[in-house]
Formats: structure tokens, sequence, C-alpha cells
């Protein structure tokens, strides 16, 4: 295997508090405990992520803006000219939020997961979920047309399951067109990854394979975009690039995930960590995921996965497999999905 020797893409969950209890979560955040580091080390993973150089750091969790010092530790990374991106639920985002992110993030991207707040808010957890972010949203809106800095933008980001599926159409035509500086609606399919592995979750809300592929057509993301305004670009994806099957190759894998304490996952979705970047440099445990990459287990497990369903119980099974002696207990209390609650 000849994967690339530095990671492009490094996506930080500098928290797993969170005010919302998303069905899906793939962190499981709001319900374990938040592993936020001091200030002072959050910089020095910032400063081992500088090291790896890559081109875009995405600030995630969790809620990103919950974090004491989240504007600095952004502000060190795009000074060192890396694209930040900062992913919020929108729910603490407040005017005074908006000018810090705009001087210290290239993209603000607010979760909205459905067209209206019963279908969003459901999905999110928490009642009022839609109505603050549209406001996040709003606020962003009159912020860039007030006059953002050079390269800012703003975009939505919607998990797609099955439950909000039908109205993505209505993404475009209605949720989009509110919001006349908005930049991006990126569609991508639920990953069966943490909450969302679950058996029942799997049963009531991940994709059909039918919904999979339509999700990744070409001819379905051109009628989208045709919906929306032509200044928004419309982006789908069924994110099975994520799954890193050996079958269909991961040469040109370039995603580091890092956990809010600094522990780097060996996959993205899966559990399962290789060391810290509090104690080792970031080229150290890069080489040491892309070891796991070919694992036996880790290789016998994916290659015979060929639908979503089965992709979920790789999934537990990877992540029982590499997960700490916490992780399989964290799993072990992991409650039932009936498909009205979380």
């Amino acid at each position: 295997m000849s994967a690339p020797a530095r990671p492009t893409n490094i996506i930080w969950d500098v928290t797993y508090a969170c005010p919302l209890r998303c069905v899906h979560c793939y962190s499981e955040s709001g319900r374990r405990p938040t592993r936020q580091l001091s200030l002072s080390e959050q910089l020095r993973i910032v400063d081992s992520i500088i090291e790896l150089q890559p081109e875009m750091v995405a600030l995630a969790g969790g809620e990103p803006l919950v974090v004491k010092g989240i504007f600095e530790v952004a502000k060190r990374l795009s000074q060192a000219g890396i694209h930040v991106v900062c992913y919020s639920g929108g729910w603490p985002m407040k005017p005074d939020m908006v000018e810090e992110l705009m001087r210290c993030c290239s993209t603000v991207t607010i979760s909205l997961d459905g067209a209206s707040a019963e279908v969003h808010d459901r999905i999110r957890g928490r009642a009022g979920s839609f109505e603050r972010a549209m406001a996040a949203l709003r606020m962003l809106d009159d912020a860039v047309l007030d006059g953002a800095p050079p390269g800012f933008q703003f975009g939505i980001d919607t998990v797609v399951v099955r439950s909000n599926f039908e109205g993505l159409e209505q993404m475009c035509t209605s949720i989009a067109p509110r919001f006349p500086a908005l930049k991006s609606l990126d569609l991508g399919a639920v990953i069966p990854a943490g909450l969302a592995s679950r058996s029942g979750f799997v049963e009531h809300e991940l994709l059909s394979e039918a919904q999979v592929e339509q999700l990744g057509s070409a001819a379905w993301a051109r009628h989208l975009q045709s919906l929306a305004p032509q200044s928004v670009t419309v982006t789908c994806t069924d994110n099975l690039d994520l799954q890193m099957n050996p079958v269909q190759g991961v040469d040109n894998f370039s995603a580091l995930q890092i956990e809010p304490d600094g522990e780097v996952r060996a996959m993205p979705i899966y559990e399962g960590t290789v060391g810290s970047l509090l104690d080792e440099s970031g080229e150290t445990l890069w080489q040491r995921a892309i070891e796991r990459w070919s694992h036996p287990f880790v290789t016998e497990t994916l290659s015979t996965v060929r639908t979503v369903e089965e992709w979920a119980e790789a999934t537990r099974r990877i992540d029982y497999h590499f997960g700490s002696e916490a992780v399989r207990a964290r799993i072990d209390r992991r409650p039932q999905f009936s498909g009205t609650s979380g």
C-alpha cells in the first residue's frame, strides 16, 4: 500500500460537549465526558497539526462554539495558511461569535437536518434546534452581506437519513433561497458509525441501497442543483469512501481524525486510536494509522461488505475489537433506537 505521506484533511472533534442529542451522533457527544483539553494543550495540538501541513482542518465535535479558546485555536491554524472550517449546530451562536468566526475561519458550516422544525428537531433531539440553526444562518448571512473578509463563506451540511430523504428537494427550494449569501448545501448519506451503527437505527434510519445509489448519482446531484439558487453549490455524496474497504482501495485516502484529548484515530469513523499528539509527532501517528488500514482483522471484516447494513455490522465489530475497555463499555450502554427517539 502506498498511502499519502501526510494527511491533507484533518477533522478535530475539539470537544464531546454538545447542547443537542442527535439520534445518529457519530461521537455520542453530550452523552459522555467532554475530554476537552485546556487552551495551552489545545495549542500544542494545533502546533502538531501545523507540522503536518494539511490543506484543511475541520473543527467539529460536539459543539466547537462551547469551547473556550476556540477562536484562538482557529486563528493559529488560519495564520499558518490552513483552510479552517468550523462545523456548528448553531445552538450557541451569537452575533459577536460571527465576527470572530469571520476573522479566524475560512468557512462556517451549520448543520441542518430537515427543511422543517418537526423533522430537524426530531433528528437533533432537542426542541427549538431548528430555529436556533436558522437564526445562526441569518446571522451569518447578514454579516456576509454587510461585508465579510475576502474568501470567507458559509454553508449548510445535512446528514441524510431515511426520514429526511424525501425533503431534500425542499432543502433546495425552501431553505437555500432564504439566505442570499449562502454558498453551499452539502447533502451526505448518514454513516453507520457511533450511534448510527446501532441495529435499531440501521432498521429505521439508515438509507436503503436504492437511496444510497440515488444520492451518489450525478443525475440526482444535477437535479437538486437545478432546484437551488444559482449562487449555491449543491453537493451530494454517498460517503462510501469512508468505509475504507480494501476491495475499493484506500491508497489515496488522506483524512485524519483527532479526538478531543489529542488521541488520533487509526480510521476516522471507527473506534480505536494509535497514540496522542501530546506525546508523539503527527507524522509518527499518521504512519501508524496507515498500518491499521491493512491490519488482518480490518481487511477480513471490511472486504466482505457490500451493503450499508453489512457496513454497520462491520463497524460494530471493528469498534469492539480495537476500542478500549471504556469504549466497549460505552458501546454496551448504548440505548436501543426505536425510530421515535435517540
